[in-house]
């Protein structure tokens, strides 16, 4: 079993544990993580996708895709967390400001 296969199957079986997860989760949160897992898993593969053998250097364009896609989900992460605990202050009726 080549590196690359072992970055396949489990970027493959991250994106199961991702989209199971956030079929059956009814939390925002643990569905918010699921995507974050479901990316990781994504990745992976893209990573793996850039081997070409053990004499040619990696592919660099999926690279530079997962590392965009690193800062995307980051970003896009800390603006759904920040969503949530809003929505989650006006469901208690919690308010910081006053």
């Amino acid at each position: 079993m080549t590196t690359a296969l072992l970055y396949m199957l489990c970027g493959a079986a991250l994106c199961g544990i991702g989209l199971y997860r956030l079929s059956v989760s009814a939390d925002a949160l643990r569905r918010l993580v699921a995507i974050n897992v479901l990316a990781v898993g994504v990745g992976s593969i893209l990573i793996a996708s850039a081997y070409r053998g053990p004499t040619l250097p990696p592919d660099a364009v999926p690279h530079a895709f997962v590392l965009t896609g690193i800062v995307v989900l980051v970003s896009t992460t800390a603006a759904a967390l920040a969503l949530l605990r809003r929505l989650d202050e006006i469901d208690t009726g919690e308010d910081d400001d006053a």
